[in-house]
């Protein structure tokens, strides 16, 4: 959703939520989960989500979070570091994807961060089709 968001990865036990509770207070970030005596140790930004499915999960956290559904905001920003994505010229990124990419995408967008490069694919189509269902009602359309 365009949303920086950090998922640092499971560490089991107490050792993982001392970890996470010192990332949420560190940088600032709301800690969002279902474990209940994690989110009152992270009051006030602690986030409890008692939905159980994935889609209801999401749609839990955009209203308690009260975050903006703006879809032009969707796919920017990269899935292994969080970076900002960036528009990329095809001809900067010959030999950095495979030549069949190459010739049949007509766009790709590159990380900031770590440079990793990304190409709408059914994928990106498949995503944003189930954020559209899901936040239709809540979504701000780029005109």
């Amino acid at each position: 959703m365009g949303y920086d968001t950090l998922y640092p990865g499971p560490t089991p036990g107490e050792a993982g939520d001392r970890r996470l509770l010192a990332l949420a207070h560190g940088e600032d970030r709301v800690l969002v989960t279902r474990d209940r005596m994690l989110a009152r140790l992270a009051e006030p930004r602690g986030c409890l989500i008692r939905s159980e499915g994935l889609e209801d999960q999401l749609l839990e956290t955009v209203e308690r979070m009260k975050l903006v559904a703006d879809s032009a905001d969707w796919l920017s920003r990269c899935l292994e570091c969080n970076g900002r994505l960036e528009p990329r010229a095809p001809e900067t990124i010959a030999g950095l994807v495979p030549d069949h990419v190459l010739a049949t995408q007509p766009a790709f967008v590159s990380c900031s961060t770590c440079a990793r490069i990304y190409w709408a694919g059914s994928h990106a189509d498949r995503m944003l089709d189930r954020l559209t269902t899901l936040l239709a009602p809540r979504a701000h359309h780029a005109s």
